[in-house]
């Protein structure tokens, strides 16, 4: 069984887990104080080109917008994201668990504009009775999407300029960061981003790492006492080195982007494939994630070789299924799938 279910099947890439045997018994400070969380701070810095962020690493991502989100919100406010995003319907009401509601915006792609955003910020202001319903508080979007679909830099930037004029701070989800950088036709950078977000997180766990994202706070008004938010919610690992290690290794000689374009490109050709056997898709991703709809007859002749994701149901005779790509994706395992991509009848 050849698996494309999600990009986070194997343990981590082999850079990393050397350099975690070859620290092992390393004696460090706990709780992310280590030289190793310093130096790969000092290289994410350098990276986004932003001197005055603060960094933290966490383990997970629903344990990274659940602090993130629930730090900055005031208790009477909720968080506004595409009603596909990843905090509304994959994080089991986290958000929620926390006092804070998720009040979405519809989306055909997982993307939200900043004339939802506007909309949705004058809708409750303007209302008479706005101090008996939840406040908006926060923009939360992801990069990719749900859907492996991406910002344009105009986009962001329109949000951007949407969230500081209703002074709404703009939280991205970067769990596939990545791989949205080096996506056909991006246009966005690291660097950008850090000056069109409030806060945003940097990927680990489906981006070669063992586990682990590294949250980047920009503005300073978010950044004191995060950390006290992060150990009352259980996430200030005390061997943080292991966070450390792990992004130090990333960003050390450019890790991250390679592992990102290899798992984008393998993605591409099996994209192809499914074009040019005549499969529409159902969403213009240009990122790790495919979404073909196939003929229901035809899913269990590749579900015998393969593991995907039924995504959603397209209609009575078809279904919408995720191919996922990774640092680990293989080109002869690629070159199998395209294989009896072909022979689908």
């Amino acid at each position: 069984m050849i698996r494309f279910e999600n990009d986070y099947a194997e343990g981590a890439h082999p850079q990393i887990l050397q350099r975690l045997v070859t620290t092992n018994e390393e004696q460090t400070p706990g709780y992310g104080m280590d030289k190793h969380s310093e130096t790969a701070r000092a290289y994410i810095k350098k990276a986004i080109a932003a001197e005055q962020a603060d960094i933290h690493f966490l383990v997970g991502g629903t344990q990274t917008n659940t602090i993130v989100i629930s730090s900055i919100l005031r208790p009477h406010q909720g968080v506004v994201a595409a009603h596909m995003g990843h905090i509304a319907v994959h994080e089991t009401g986290a958000i929620e668990a926390t006092g804070h509601k998720v009040l979405t915006l519809p989306s055909e792609n997982g993307k939200i504009t900043a004339a939802q955003v506007k909309a949705c910020y004058d809708a409750h202001w303007q209302d008479s009775t706005h101090e008996h319903m939840v406040q908006p508080g926060l923009v939360y979007i992801s990069h990719p999407t749900e859907n492996g679909t991406t910002y344009s830099k105009a986009e962001l930037t329109a949000l951007s300029e949407v969230c500081r004029e209703c002074g709404l701070p703009l939280f991205l989800d970067g769990a596939r960061l990545g791989y949205g950088l080096v996506a056909q036709e991006s246009d966005l950078s690291l660097a950008e981003i850090a000056k069109l977000c409030d806060v945003f997180y940097i990927g680990g766990t489906k981006m070669g790492a063992l586990f682990g994202e590294a949250v980047v706070i920009v503005n300073p008004a978010y950044q004191r006492d995060f950390r006290y938010m992060m150990k009352q919610r259980g996430g200030l690992l005390a061997k943080g080195r292991l966070l450390g290690i792990q992004f130090e290794t990333l960003f050390e000689e450019d890790l991250y982007m390679a592992i990102s374009h290899h798992a984008v490109v393998m993605a591409m050709l099996i994209r192809q494939a499914f074009i040019d056997k005549g499969f529409a898709l159902r969403y213009d991703s240009k990122t790790n994630q495919q979404f073909p709809i196939l003929p229901n007859d035809m899913l269990t002749a590749l579900a015998e070789k393969y593991s995907f994701s039924t995504w959603e149901t397209f209609d009575d005779n078809y279904t919408v299924v995720r191919f996922c790509t990774s640092w680990a994706t293989k080109k002869e395992q690629v070159d199998r799938l395209i294989e009896d991509i072909h022979q689908l009848a």
